[in-house]
């Protein structure tokens, strides 16, 4: 993913985890310059008002767009404050005249806050989405190809009924869906602010009649829209909502990857995550192929999913502002970094996933008489048993004990009472009853009724 390997850094996220995409709205530099985008829209609003001449205006502008991070952080040494050292930067390339409109009426966080909203709506929209549409597109298709492949479902780590893998698969496709829309929700709800350092519009009420419609215009510039109250920053809500969503995600992706990790275990050995020709599986055991996609992505999970409850820590601060939330916010873009990492890992992984059909039949096979027991339960009960479950359950107890077929004590039944309910089923419910095989209900229905629904709300079609 990463075109070169910086052996100085010292987060994962650079050197084994980065997402070069990413990096125009995500990295330092990244945020410096969307900083300075803010800083531009500030001037063309003071520009549009007639307050600040086109000219004065467009030095402004090519001065904000000339900003690094570099030269920021030279002058932050001096300021010790990385606003102020933006806007000295910005200054330093502008004339006389122009400099009393760097910054004008704003205040930091009308800034950060700002910029922070813009880049991660960017980033969600342009890069982070069409990838989590890449994954939903990889797993209809796996879900499509195996609706029809016979699994034996479980519950509670126990062999349960039929189902399909396809059917299995089609879950996720219903739950990344929905994470789909949240995230994209959740992001296009990302506020910014131009209200000053108190969020009463102090600064901007010396200058205009209607302070917030001068915010308003700034930040569609921007394409955003402003909180309605805000103090010295955006109420943290929004935020937080955002942040919840992606841990959302991520958890449905730690999911998906416990459910192949197990499916994957030798005894089960369902399916596997294909390996190139030179993978090595362990440094001592030639024969090893183990599952470190799928686990490679829960363990990025569980470093990550404790973020959402530092954002709601973020969520209380004090009167109008304090600063405890500075340093742990600067940690969202590691966040969506490998959080999009691990949308793009799955997805190769599922485009490649080796699905055992015949490995699947044969698990199966291990509970086939078993499974008989609840549509026989079902149809006793429905016909006016009024013990069925019961009388099953027994009958259940008995085959194991006697080590016998179910199907075959069920089929030598004498109880004329019992008899009499059996001979009301029809040729079809028998059919289903008494062969497993058939007993999987609208599974792969459901997967073709799930596939098109996705397609069409997410226009994949």
């Amino acid at each position: 993913m990463k075109e070169k390997v910086e052996f100085s850094a010292f987060s994962p996220t650079d050197y084994r985890y980065a997402v070069t995409t990413l990096s125009e709205f995500l990295s330092e530099e990244a945020f410096v310059q969307y900083k300075a985008k803010v800083e531009a829209a500030i001037a063309r609003g003071f520009a549009n008002k007639g307050i600040l001449s086109n000219y004065l205006c467009d030095e402004i502008l090519e001065a904000a767009s000339q900003v690094n991070a570099e030269a920021v952080y030279d002058e932050e040494q001096r300021t010790k404050h990385d606003i102020r050292a933006l806007v000295n930067v910005i200054k330093s390339k502008v004339s006389e005249e122009a400099k009393p409109f760097v910054h004008l009426c704003a205040t930091s966080y009308d800034v950060v806050d700002t910029a922070n909203a813009l880049r991660y709506k960017d980033a969600v929209n342009k890069v982070i989405i069409p990838d989590m549409i890449a994954l939903e597109r990889a797993w209809i298709d796996l879900a499509r190809r195996e609706k029809d492949t016979l699994q034996i479902g479980r519950t509670h780590g126990q062999h349960a009924e039929p189902i399909t893998f396809g059917f299995a698969v089609a879950q996720y496709v219903n739950r990344w869906g929905s994470q789909i829309l949240k995230l994209r929700d959740t992001s296009d709800n990302l506020r910014g602010q131009f209200s000053g350092a108190v969020g009463a519009y102090n600064a901007t009420a010396l200058v205009f009649d209607d302070p917030e419609e001068f915010e308003r215009e700034v930040l569609a510039m921007l394409g955003l829209q402003p909180a309605a109250i805000s103090t010295q920053i955006v109420p943290p809500e929004p935020m937080s909502d955002f942040i919840h969503s992606v841990i959302c995600s991520f958890s449905v992706l730690a999911n998906f990857c416990d459910d192949m990790r197990h499916l994957q275990r030798t005894e089960i050995s369902e399916v596997m995550e294909r390996v190139t020709e030179g993978q090595v599986g362990s440094s001592t055991m030639p024969h090893k192929r183990n599952p470190i996609g799928f686990e490679g992505v829960k363990s990025l999970w569980k470093k990550f999913m404790p973020q959402v409850v530092t954002m709601h820590l973020d969520q209380v601060s004090e009167h109008q502002r304090d600063l405890t939330n500075s340093a742990s916010q600067r940690y969202i873009s590691e966040l969506l970094v490998v959080f999009d990492y691990c949308v793009t890992r799955l997805k190769r992984i599922s485009e490649r996933l080796v699905v055992d059909r015949a490995k699947m039949r044969a698990n199966f096979a291990i509970s086939e008489d078993t499974i008989i027991a609840e549509p026989l339960y079902i149809l006793l009960s429905y016909y006016g048993h009024p013990d069925a479950h019961e009388y099953v359950r027994k009958k259940t107890l008995q085959a194991y004990n006697e080590q016998k077929s179910l199907k075959e004590l069920i089929e030598a039944e004498s109880d004329e009472e019992v008899l009499s309910y059996m001979k009301r089923f029809t040729e079809e419910q028998k059919a289903k009853a008494f062969d497993a095989e058939k007993y999987t209900g609208i599974a792969a229905a459901k997967v073709d009724k799930v596939a098109d629904y996705w397609e069409e709300k997410l226009g994949l079609t």
